[in-house]
């Protein structure tokens, strides 16, 4: 309820800066002033009187596509009273309300007759066709912003953790719904942009970068019910916990992983396997499950050949004091190890496995030091983002846990050796104050080592199991953090994005057998949409025309 209250807040504030700016207006139109203040009801009464579709109105405070529609409606309104020029338009999208209250206020507002449409120039024509064409140009944005935010959203695979399951360069629709819509948190933001306008670069500070969207304004969070729940083998898309940059839950980066626990498993890595509630994991046959892997070899190897034979491998080559070479693989599946271990010149593949009870840790670089300086020394900071979850247990990717994962109503002890587990839990998930003073703990507070979970925590593992960061680096993934899940990939393009971690760069082709593809049906042979593909672009294209061919649209010449 916290959600429909705070949004019918805002909703009632951009109703009366509506009515206080416009009452004048909407009297000239014959209508009560009270009118203007009245929410929905304003923008009906606009559209009716400049004779656009007047269901266009409901859209008028809707999250993120809210903001477009009212520019749209304003403009309606200020082209009715005769401000038709490029200034009036200029002044009237980036000054909203007080523009409409410098004509509202200013010397009488006049409305302009429809019957003045009759005397119009041909200037005046071409004008009005341009109008058209673009207002047709802004509800097609409306409208795929409508679906971007509300239905599906385009997702790519920007990084190898989850190949050879889903590919870099596999671009993905993403079902909002299937888990429950999550209502937006930052209602006023550019369209299609997740996080920031523009990255500054590697120099810059992520902090710095000019956000796409207005963090003052600001709802709770809110989920509808959906028609199922995230189970373990679902592939979900879901916002990165540990992203610092952005303090919204759903401006957070979009990362896609797969669900190995749900809440209340207890999950367990013993020599890089899994094993969720003391069993081995259940793979679905689509599971792709790669690990790191060297290959020793005496000469080089024709990387070219390999990658036409298997597709791209991410890896790194490495001379040998005594000649030959080590190639260590990013991530390889067992099949893949066999095919490697028959290449000539390969004599030996050992799987890259971490000793049990080396710590995984990282820190941050001493930035009073020179970059030269920065490579080998650095500051007593554990960069948490890229050390072992929970940074005080002696675990790393391959040797992890066991580690329950939350459950809503558990009841949690809190003690000297969980708090690392669950103190970003209780303090950023949950939105709690949280305090240790002279040994106890307080939260909101009040002393207490209790507390209750409030929502269902997952874990959240890539297939690419040496590759990945993941749960086992950023640890619970709260449910208030989940995006939707994947439906298909619409496009493959290998090369698409470059690889850091490999000497080796794709080389570039589009994939067209994963194009329209199922991604989550745990099948080995996915089911192609390509054809529900191929009927959405002939009806979007061809609408007019099958309208008019079966007479449920009349040309205008007919019409006159």
């Amino acid at each position: 309820m916290n959600y429909f209250l705070t949004y019918t807040v805002y909703v009632l504030i951009l109703s009366v800066l509506m009515g206080v700016s416009t009452w004048k207006l909407f009297k000239k139109m014959g209508y009560q002033p009270l009118l203007a203040f009245v929410p929905f009801y304003n923008y009906y009464i606009i559209q009716k009187e400049t004779r656009h579709p007047k269901w266009w109105a409901l859209m008028a405070y809707l999250p993120i596509v809210g903001p477009i529609m009212m520019t749209v409606f304003h403009l309606f309104l200020m082209e009715k009273f005769g401000k038709k020029l490029f200034v009036d338009k200029l002044l009237t999208v980036i000054l909203p309300f007080i523009y409409l209250a410098y004509v509202n206020y200013g010397k009488d507002p006049e409305v302009e007759s429809e019957d003045d449409e009759l005397y119009l120039t041909d200037a005046e024509k071409q004008e009005k066709k341009k109008e058209t064409f673009i207002g047709s140009i802004t509800f097609a944005v409306v409208f795929a912003t409508i679906i971007h935010t509300f239905i599906t959203q385009p997702f790519g695979i920007p990084t190898g953790s989850m190949e050879r399951t889903l590919l870099v360069g596999d671009f993905l629709f993403v079902n909002k719904l299937n888990y429950g819509y999550r209502m937006p948190m930052r209602p006023l933001a550019i369209p299609f942009l997740q996080s920031t306008i523009m990255d500054t670069g590697e120099k810059g500070n992520p902090k710095d970068d000019p956000k796409s969207y207005v963090d003052a304004v600001k709802l709770p969070y809110f989920r509808f019910p959906g028609w199922e729940k995230p189970e373990r083998n679902d592939i979900i898309v879901f916002n990165y916990p540990g992203d610092s940059v952005h303090t919204a839950i759903d401006r957070k980066d979009p990362y896609v992983k797969r669900c190995v626990a749900i809440a209340g498993d207890i999950v367990e890595f013993r020599g890089g396997r899994l094993f969720v509630n003391g069993q081995p994991e259940h793979r679905m046959p689509d599971a792709e499950v790669q690990y790191a892997y060297d290959a020793t070899t005496d000469q080089p190897l024709d990387m070219d050949a390999i990658y036409k034979a298997y597709g791209f491998l991410p890896v790194n080559v490495e001379n040998k004091v005594d000649g030959g070479y080590v190639y260590h693989f990013q991530g390889l599946t067992s099949d893949l190890v066999k095919e490697i271990k028959a290449v000539p010149g390969v004599t030996a593949v050992v799987e890259n496995v971490k000793p049990k009870g080396e710590k995984e840790i990282s820190y941050y670089p001493d930035m009073n030091r020179s970059m030269e300086e920065q490579r080998l020394v650095f500051s007593s900071k554990i960069n948490i983002s890229n050390t072992i979850f929970p940074y005080n247990k002696n675990w790393n990717q391959d040797w992890y846990g066991p580690l329950k994962i939350p459950k809503k109503g558990d009841v949690i002890t809190l003690n000297a050796d969980n708090l690392p587990t669950y103190q970003k839990l209780i303090s950023e998930y949950e939105n709690n104050s949280f305090e240790v003073k002279d040994g106890k703990y307080y939260i909101n507070g009040q002393p207490t080592d209790k507390y209750t979970v409030k929502y269902n925590y997952y874990m959240m593992i890539g297939d690419n199991r040496d590759a990945s960061l993941d749960s086992r680096f950023f640890g619970f993934v709260p449910e208030t953090n989940i995006i939707g899940k994947p439906m298909f990939t619409w496009l493959s393009i290998q090369g698409a994005f470059k690889d850091a971690s490999s000497d080796f760069q794709a080389p570039w082709k589009i994939r067209w057998e994963r194009m329209f593809k199922a991604t989550n049906t745990g099948e080995k042979d996915k089911t192609s949409y390509w054809w529900i593909a191929a009927m959405i672009l002939i009806l979007f294209f061809g609408w007019e025309y099958f309208m008019k061919l079966f007479g449920f649209r009349k040309n205008k010449e007919e019409e006159n």
